[in-house]
């Protein structure tokens, strides 16, 4: 079942998040099960959200790309929604 994955990053900058992107894009869009990205700006930091097929494929990416590349300090809070559907292109 699809997900939609947020991810609220207090401290982090656009600067930051641009570096991390540049440097996952190409593997984000190779993973098993990746949908979407997008991100925006919050009060004091950055949110990110996804679309995965499932939430393991989901914490897998995350487990093997993003955390190890994430600035020190950064510690996103992440959260997990069903999707009852999904629309492609």
């Amino acid at each position: 079942m699809p997900v939609l994955v947020t991810a609220d990053v207090p401290g982090q900058t656009a600067q930051g998040y641009d570096a991390i992107r540049e440097h996952l894009s190409a593997a984000l869009r190779q993973a098993p099960g990746f949908v979407l990205h997008t991100s925006h700006e919050i009060d004091g930091g950055w949110r990110v959200i996804e679309i995965w097929e499932t939430k393991h494929d989901a914490n897998q990416f995350f487990a093997q790309h993003v955390h190890p590349n994430l600035s020190p300090g950064l510690k996103p809070r992440r959260s997990f929604q069903e999707l009852h559907g999904l629309v492609r292109l």
